[in-house]
């Protein structure tokens, strides 16, 4: 059992940022996070990087045609350059993540930008075809050390942990989106300034525009060293947040050291060695990453299967180039959808349910995909196979930034980062071969000739293959098992907030003394069970902040004392409350909603239903899963208005309204007799009422039998 109060802040406070943000929009929360100058400043050294990598595939592309004249090898240029930038993920990724967890990642990031700097440059002083190829193995290799030290570190320059999904999918647009146009954009223009302007051949030397293209580039990369060694020295914060309660902490061992104790802490096992094997041991004993892991593989074998037969998939629906440009633009198109839409969707899923369904999801649809028989069925199911790999993948580096100890944070990325070049590397490389093991044939439904070629079962393989394992993923993550699925798919399609994964019980009544002395058995009484248990009082009775908030501000009218109460409560429901129910616990508490406003509109005469709108507001339309009224006998009213028992009977009078008009969500006990009595017939109540709705009451028939 858990008592609220306000020095329980903690994770609770953190966790309650994302509800008090729940229904602000994703622009706004773009905002708050870009408001944080440490991450905005990384966020245009980003920008810097990948417009810098994707000038760099374009312009090394163009380069190594220029050093042959063989019509093949210039065939497979581009193909060659995305393998030796591809290979050092496969290779040295892990080594990358080895980095950023043992050295300060600021130095880690300068060091790989001077390195990829000084190669790029070298390429086009150099001049070589096989030089062009193994500095750009090594400027990949170089990326593989930048990239898991930036991504562990992004969580340290936000405010709250709530804020690192946003960062994610604002670092996924910069990367994916505005840098993509960007780099593109910037290599037309270079490389159309010469004829543009009527320049010399050898004008730019040798080599043409693509020399000018790759000195820029190392020049962007050059920026990014400086702005990050002069500007970001946030990024060798460790440990800014804490690991949230429902998060994953590495070993002991994985601390780091401090400087006088660095010899001490090598001889006990923080060597390289030794963090591959808690790495991997790591992986091994916690559920949460090795089911995000393996949820990964699933979705990547997918999205090399789609990659790899996307081509020959087009010309089987006939349709030609123009179907395959259609079906491209679709999976776009449906990835920023899905990008999105996990913010929202956040809210009302927990994020290790949502990976799971998410890519179970993909897997449905790419079957879908499979067996289409028109292409306007194809480009339905190819956008929502996009989506939802997209906020699969969000998903899955939101779970690594939030919930993973920041010590091992910098490993995990870059084990998730290398599975998802090894996966989307071997697939895309093995599609084609499997395509060409089944012969063409031709099958007319619905009066459309359909082509049954490789892409069929491959697709179709595909689609199962991820669907099987986001469903072990799912399981191996799922942190709310006792708690249905259907119920958080429920709160999806009629969007309603999360919260309803916990379970709400509010006792009221007349006076103050019966629901906290039935509120306090009650919980007592649930919290035999496995479940966590937690009693909130009414933040109008007992609480210092309402007392100085109303004496500091003079406030004596009826109006401004409601308005105060109401600021009071919206502070427990979003900091206490909220969390407990997002977390699945039950939370017991006294005197909710009903009985302060029946006590104000009995008091004040303030009207009941701008109070209940105030309440709306307050709580954000938080109500009860149970409301508990206690009915104690008040006697009649007597001639004198002002008394307490004309007051108690006009108040009793307004909650058994209040009870009378939702009776679904209202039982009425009997408050006389003994506190003893009193429990009794209350928990005989809830468990009649929540008796197909809370299965763990069970445990407690048991142990009265016993």
């Amino acid at each position: 059992m858990e008592h609220i109060s306000e020095g329980g802040q903690g994770n609770a406070e953190a966790d309650a940022g994302a509800s008090a943000k729940g229904e602000a929009s994703t622009v706004r929360r773009a905002r708050r996070v870009l408001a944080i100058r440490p991450f905005r400043r990384l966020w245009g050294v980003t920008y810097l990087c990948s417009v810098a990598d994707w000038l760099s595939l374009l312009a090394l592309t163009g380069l190594v045609t220029k050093f042959t004249d063989n019509y093949m090898a210039q065939n497979f240029a581009f193909a060659g350059v995305v393998l030796t930038q591809l290979l050092p993920g496969l290779l040295f990724a892990p080594l990358g993540g080895l980095l950023a967890d043992r050295f300060d990642r600021r130095k880690v990031m300068i060091i790989a930008d001077l390195a990829r700097f000084g190669l790029l440059l070298s390429i086009a002083l150099v001049g070589t075809p096989i030089w062009l190829f193994v500095a750009n193995f090594l400027v990949g290799s170089a990326a593989m050390m930048w990239i898991p030290s930036k991504d562990a570190a992004v969580p340290n320059l936000l405010r709250r942990p709530d804020q690192v999904e946003t960062a994610n999918l604002l670092g996924m647009m910069m990367t994916y989106g505005i840098a993509v146009v960007t780099g593109a954009g910037l290599y037309s223009v270079l490389t159309g300034v010469q004829t543009a302007l009527n320049l010399p051949k050898d004008v730019f030397g040798v080599f043409g525009v693509a020399n000018a293209v790759i000195v820029i580039n190392s020049l962007l990369y050059l920026a990014s060293a400086i702005l990050v060694a002069t500007r970001i020295p946030e990024l060798s914060l460790r440990n800014v947040h804490p690991v949230p309660a429902n998060g994953v902490r590495a070993p002991v061992r994985e601390k780091e050291s401090d400087e006088s104790g660095e010899k001490e802490g090598k001889k006990k096992g923080t060597g390289f060695l030794a963090m591959v094997r808690d790495a991997f041991r790591f992986i091994r004993t916690t559920p949460l990453v090795r089911g995000l892991l393996i949820g990964m593989i699933g979705a990547f074998a997918a999205g090399g299967a789609v990659i790899g037969s996307a081509k020959p998939y087009s010309s089987s629906l006939g349709g030609g180039d123009a179907a395959f440009g259609l079906l491209f633009v679709a999976v776009f198109i449906g990835a920023a959808t899905g990008l999105a839409s996990v913010p929202k969707l956040a809210r009302r899923l927990p994020h290790d349910r949502l990976f799971g369904i998410g890519i179970v999801l993909a897997g449905l649809m790419l079957i879908v995909v499979a067996l289409s028989p028109h292409l306007a069925v194809s480009l339905v199911a190819v956008a929502v196979v996009g989506a939802c790999a997209a906020g699969a993948f969000l998903t899955g580096v939101t779970i690594i930034g939030s919930q993973i100890d920041d010590s091992i944070r910098g490993r995990i990325n870059a084990i998730y980062q290398s599975l998802m070049k090894i996966i989307i590397f071997g697939s895309t490389a093995t599609v084609p071969l499997l395509i060409g093991l089944v012969q063409p044939r031709h099958v007319q439904v619905w009066g459309n000739v359909i082509t049954i070629d490789g892409t069929r079962p491959v697709l179709l393989g595909g689609g199962l293959l991820a669907a099987l394992v986001g469903i072990i993923a799912y399981r191996q993550m799922d942190s709310r098992r006792t708690e249905p699925i259907l119920a958080d798919l429920r709160n999806v399609i009629r969007r309603r907030p999360r919260r309803v994964n916990g379970l709400l019980i509010a006792l009221e009544g007349t006076t103050a003394m019966d629901t906290a002395t039935q509120a306090a058995k009650l919980t007592e009484w649930l919290g035999q069970g496995p479940r966590k248990v937690v009693l909130a009082a009414d933040p109008a009775l007992d609480d210092s902040r309402l007392t100085s908030l109303v004496s500091g501000a003079s406030l004596s009218g009826a109006r401004a004392q409601a308005l105060a109460a109401a600021a009071v409560r919206a502070d427990i429901i979003e900091r206490d409350v909220q969390p407990a129910l997002d977390s699945g616990a039950i939370v017991v508490m006294e005197r909710f909603v009903d009985s302060p406003l029946a006590h104000l509109s009995a008091v004040a005469g303030l009207d009941s239903a701008e109070l209940e709108g105030l309440a709306d507001w307050a709580t954000g339309k938080l109500r009860p899963d149970l409301t508990v009224l206690l009915d104690a006998d008040t006697g009649e009213p007597d001639e004198h208005p002002q008394t307490s028992a004309e007051h108690h009977w006009r108040v009793q009078q307004l909650l058994t309204e209040m009870a009378a008009a939702n009776p679904d969500r209202y039982v009425v006990v009997e408050a006389e007799g003994t506190e003893d009595d009193v429990a009794d017939r209350v928990r005989a109540a809830v468990r009649e009422a929540m008796a197909g709705k809370l299965p763990v009451l069970a445990h407690t028939e048991v142990a009265e039998a016993k």
